[in-house]
């Protein structure tokens, strides 16, 4: 074969490969290969063909073979270096990286393939670098330009990532991944409709790209488009079945749905791909959680937890569930709390903390609130009364809003706030920095280890007085936060000392202060009164029905014969295990049932076919059994030994009815068999709970801010005259 034809022919392969026609272009090689057999050229191009079609081993193979024929040729080694990113053998890439540039120092495409390795390995500045270096060489590099992106977004530098993906598309205007990059980006900042338009741009231009449509399910997601969500992501799967983070988006949408089951399934699934896929490992666990399977989902949370010392999200769930746990007392949930703080938090902690701002005891003080929950969530209709009766002349409000989704509730926080930062997707240093600029003096958690907190700002300690309140009683065990609220009720007297890393400071009432929102449904009469039975009821989340509690309940039933329990659970397995515990005990089905989660209207009216509340342990109800006494229903509660397990005695007591509070099981027993059999009574009690409740402290919320605004003076003082 003469020169000319053969590189003709090579020739033809490349301008096929350019064009999409993988079968053409390998003909086009193979035909000089079956002259010549060790023309390296050929053979190098022909293991990109088989790259792009999948058979990453013949791909190796074959450049393999280019190179040891020719190895003085820099584009071999570094096409063997994208080989090997493929493959995540990152230091293999990098030594190939590094023979390629020892050729050729100048070689644009072994700067990129270098930065990709080091992205691999998650030594990002260092990508960074290498990945500058590339487009430098080679301006006009649209995938040099994107992985830098990735590099940056990965540093959290997310502004400088989106301005960077949009520089990619500048050069190459169809570039898709880059498309779907810049989605993702923009969704982190919570900017989701942006994002959703990004990925149907994308999907335009091309139809069956997995990743797209993945994102787009996760977006739509986002703003509670779940069939859309669930559509997106089967179809990203039917594309691409190996793609881990398909399933689990697709999981959590399932989830979303109320499909645990099925969500379950899709996220062993994504593990079942790719078993270090630390956000399937985290939201198996919280879709166990919600079922009640605490036991198995502190396994998922703890198998996350050890895949990242980035990411603390697994480890919060971890020890928030523990609060759940029926066998881990206050001292073993601070153990684990000091372990989050030493092994997440500590390192942020500065060793100097230096503060302008003025000591004056008496003055205006600014207070900063951070939560998730600025919107329609339980701890927003507790914060906002607060937010409605501070005093405004002694206390100036600022919020870091860390939602997603912002809502009217969200407007409504807003309408008080005398600053407003959304902190949604902004990295932590970059938020403690606005507090620092904004001179805050009192800064409060919202959400300790709840979903979506911003413990990590905190542990930068930008504001001189730091504490956590609202989220739920307990603490965080960081050492940045000094102080948490509680009430007289939540802990008792042995472990407010010895359970907490923070200094307790005890409000004179109650840690709650309860408003229903204009949402309220009257009171009806005794359901029992017409019924001819009992009718308990538990409309708690699900997560806190764990073995013990199920079989407290049966032991109630079995003492109030032909009564009937009324529980709030999502259709699955979960409902399934419930009935073969308390059937055990000798409770035929017939006589559960369970409800779906409702929106507040429809589920405050379920109150109406309830007689008797039966609280949950060791995590109490809290706003839920304050919707339920507001609605005229009764909670019977068991008195435990952490903050979380005595929020029902905390409520009681504020309401005058501790003769509802069980010691333990067997007065819990009787307390609730008491009142089934005394039908005046809870007639009575439904009639007068919700003026009772109205007059109590409880929903006594110019006095709960008056108490709250102490607290913060109280702070205050001991830090300013320190």
């Amino acid at each position: 074969m003469s020169e000319s034809s053969t590189q003709e022919l090579l020739e033809q392969g490349v301008s096929h490969y350019r064009a999409g026609r993988m079968r053409d272009a390998e003909a086009a090689y193979r035909q000089v290969l079956s002259k010549e057999p060790n023309h390296s050229d050929a053979l190098s191009l022909l293991g990109a063909v088989a790259f792009q079609c999948g058979d990453l081993v013949s791909a190796i193979n074959l450049i393999g073979k280019a190179i040891s024929i020719n190895p003085g040729i820099a584009a071999y080694w570094a096409n063997m270096a994208s080989l090997l990113n493929a493959q995540k053998e990152y230091d293999k890439a990098r030594k190939a990286c590094a023979q390629s540039l020892a050729i050729q120092p100048d070689y644009p495409d072994a700067h990129y393939h270098l930065g990709n390795a080091l992205r691999g390995k998650k030594e990002f500045e260092e990508a960074v670098i290498a990945l500058r270096e590339a487009i430098k060489l080679k301006p006009q590099f649209p995938e040099a330009v994107n992985s830098l992106g990735n590099a940056l977004l990965s540093l959290g530098k997310i502004q400088e990532a989106i301005d960077t993906y949009k520089k990619a598309l500048a050069q190459r205007p169809n570039f898709v991944d880059a498309m779907v990059n810049l989605g993702a980006a923009l969704q982190t900042t919570g900017r989701v409709e942006e994002a959703i338009a990004v990925y149907e741009r994308a999907i335009e231009l091309k139809p069956n790209s997995p990743e797209a449509l993945s994102n787009l399910g996760h977006a739509k997601l986002t703003i509670g488009k779940v069939d859309e969500a669930i559509a997106a992501c089967r179809k990203s799967i039917e594309l691409k079945p190996w793609d881990s983070a398909a399933f689990n988006n697709l999981g959590n949408a399932l989830n979303s749905k109320g499909e645990p089951d099925e969500a379950t399934a899709a996220f062993v699934q994504s593990l079942a791909i790719d078993h270090n896929n630390l956000k399937a490992w985290t939201n198996l666990g919280n879709v166990q959680f919600t079922q009640g399977k605490i036991e198995e989902a502190v396994s998922s949370y703890d198998h996350a937890a050890h895949l990242t010392n980035v990411d603390p999200t697994a480890h919060s769930n971890k020890v928030y569930a523990l609060n759940f746990h029926p066998h881990y007392d206050g001292e073993a949930i601070l153990r684990e709390l000091k372990a989050w703080d030493q092994q997440r938090a500590r390192r942020f902690l500065p060793t100097i903390r230096s503060y302008g701002n003025d000591r004056s005891p008496g003055r205006r003080l600014r207070i900063g609130y951070v939560s998730p929950d600025f919107r329609q969530h339980v701890v927003g209709y507790n914060l906002l009364p607060l937010f409605e009766h501070h005093n405004r002349a002694d206390f100036e409000l600022f919020c870091y809003s860390n939602v997603s989704n912002p809502d009217s509730m969200t407007e409504a926080f807003k309408s008080h706030a005398d600053g407003w930062r959304n902190i949604f997707g902004v990295p932590d240093d970059q938020a403690a920095q606005m507090v620092r600029e904004d001179r805050i003096d009192v800064l409060v958690d919202c959400a300790l280890h709840m979903a979506n907190n911003r413990l990590l700002l905190f542990t930068r300690k930008p504001a001189p007085v730091q504490v956590t309140f609202a989220g739920y009683p307990g603490g965080t065990g960081l050492e940045a936060i000094d102080y948490r609220l509680t009430d007289p009720y939540l802990d008792p007297p042995v472990s407010i000392k010895s359970n907490y890393v923070e200094q307790s400071i005890v409000l004179p009432d109650s840690f709650w202060c309860y408003d229903p929102r204009g949402t309220e449904p009257g009171v009806n009469e005794l359901p029992a009164s017409t019924a001819g039975h009992v009718t308990f009821g538990c409309l708690s989340n699900f997560s806190k029905t764990n073995d013990d509690v199920i079989a407290l309940w049966a032991k109630v039933m079995n003492a109030v014969p032909n009564s009937r329990l009324l529980i709030l659970s999502a259709p699955g397995s979960q409902r399934d295990r419930f009935l073969k515990t308390i059937g055990s005990a000798g409770i035929s089905a017939d006589r559960i049932e369970f409800t779906p989660k409702q929106p507040r209207q429809k589920y405050l009216e379920l109150y109406h076919r309830i007689d008797i509340g039966l609280d949950t342990f060791p995590y109490n109800g809290h706003t839920t059994s304050l919707d339920s006494l507001w609605m005229g229903v009764p909670v019977v509660t068991l008195v435990g030994q952490t903050a979380v397990s005595r929020a029902g005695w905390s409520q009681l007591s504020n309401l005058g009815l501790t003769e509802l509070a069980a010691l333990d099981e067997k007065n819990y027993v009787d307390i609730a068999a008491g009142l089934a059999r005394d039908l005046p009574r809870l007639a009575e009690l439904r009639r007068t709970l919700r003026p009772r409740l109205q007059a109590s402290p409880l929903m006594d919320a110019p006095r709960f801010t008056h108490h709250v605004e102490a607290a913060f003076r109280q702070m205050w003082k001991a830090w300013a005259m320190a």
